[in-house]
């Protein structure tokens, strides 16, 4: 029995061992963890403001309890999402006809979801994409997360050409993808991310002056296009070593006759008042409302705070991003599109809940007549 108790025990041992050492090189040698800064870099990041001991911090206080208690609901939460926290059928998109892109007049901007906080963007006849994720997990593995919601995506990389520019908010997965990068990279013209985060598209072969890398407030230039890194409050990170090694951020797109917000992830805070004071009012505000908590809500907004945000921020226009594509929390999956709604409805926001894939016209006429698609009984639980 001792020899049985021996043996077991080394067995276990060797295959945490295994999994250790196979973790690590996969780490190491993997191009999904992106790169990492110099110690000039990093020298340079300290200079901000906003960057201590090796870490990018945010203006605001984030409070995230990791304490016994927390950590016992957290795991009893993940152990027992919703029932609901993914639809119960695979989620069909509008496909995006590729000939169509480009056509409009510049006087006539266009912006098409592509699910959680991918957009399309035309605008005075230039082409973008703000954090383009085209892969079905939203993780360094497929062993590691959710597939996606829709197993097709509106449209391929494939059958993308010529992007003016990529934007990117921060380095989390669901915002930064490898796959869809090394796909995209030699179609676009420049890359404006936040600061570390080219560190990263440099590691996957792109060329440095392909990349604009900005803090908090800098402003930068494409052709007659301002695009603006503004404040968010959050974090990233893509190993278990370079938490908040890299910046994150909102994003301002302004052309003549046309202004965007693009919130990225990032709980409510001062800084949308600063930003509608600063660069606003916008013709829509691209908000996040999903994969909160309230174990993390100082860095997910709750929905009813985005709408708040979206007052702060003066957006005629609402539209709810960060869901419908990925369960990265334990809620339904339908949770934060209702809440939005009921919140904007409340305080007289207009918003537009398109389909993944479907299309809004920013022509000065706020188009809010869009179905409440996701109450289709085929994405319901079977009772």
């Amino acid at each position: 029995m001792k020899r049985i108790i021996k043996w077991l025990f080394i067995t276990v041992g060797i295959l945490i061992l295994s999994v250790v050492i196979i973790g690590t090189a996969f780490i190491n040698i993997s191009p999904q963890f992106g790169g990492s800064a110099s110690q000039d870099q990093q020298l340079s990041y300290a200079e901000t403001g906003h960057y201590q001991d090796g870490i990018f911090i945010n203006d605001e206080e984030i409070i995230m309890e990791y304490n016994c208690h927390s950590i016992t609901a957290m795991l009893k939460e993940t152990m027992n999402p919703d029932p609901n926290v993914a639809p119960h059928q695979n989620i069909d998109v509008l496909k995006m006809d590729p000939q169509s892109i480009g056509t409009l007049p510049d006087s006539l901007p266009r912006i098409t979801w592509l699910g959680h906080s991918s957009f399309l963007i035309e605008i005075d006849g230039k082409k973008g994409l703000i954090d383009p994720v085209f892969g079905q997990y939203a993780a360094p593995h497929p062993w590691l997360g959710r597939a996606r919601f829709n197993k097709e995506m509106p449209i391929t990389i494939a059958d993308l050409s010529n992007i003016d520019f990529v934007i990117i908010s921060h380095d989390h997965y669901d915002h930064l993808d490898y796959e869809s990068i090394d796909e995209l990279k030699e179609k676009v013209n420049h890359f404006y991310v936040p600061l570390g985060v080219g560190n990263h598209l440099r590691r996957w072969e792109i060329s440095d002056d392909k990349i604009s890398e900005m803090d908090w407030w800098q402003e930068a230039k494409y052709k007659d296009l301002k695009i603006v890194l503004t404040p968010s409050r959050h974090m990233s990170g893509r190993g278990l070593s370079d938490q908040s090694a890299t910046l994150w951020g909102s994003w301002v797109i302004q052309s003549q006759n046309t202004n965007i917000y693009f919130s990225g992830d990032g709980g409510y805070g001062k800084h949308f008042k600063e930003i509608g004071e600063k660069y606003g009012p916008f013709d829509v505000g691209l908000m996040e409302c999903g994969q909160y908590n309230e174990l993390w809500r100082d860095v997910h907004m709750m929905p009813e705070e985005s709408v708040t945000a979206a007052q702060d921020i003066q957006a005629k226009l609402i539209v709810p991003i960060h869901w419908g594509s990925f369960a990265l929390a334990t809620h339904s999956w339908t949770d934060p599109v209702e809440r939005i709604v009921k919140a904007a409805k409340k305080e007289n926001m207009p918003i537009a809940t398109p389909k993944i894939g479907q299309s809004i016209l920013i022509d000065g006429e706020l188009k809010t007549d869009y179905t409440h698609w996701w109450e289709s009984k085929r994405y319901a639980m079977m009772r």
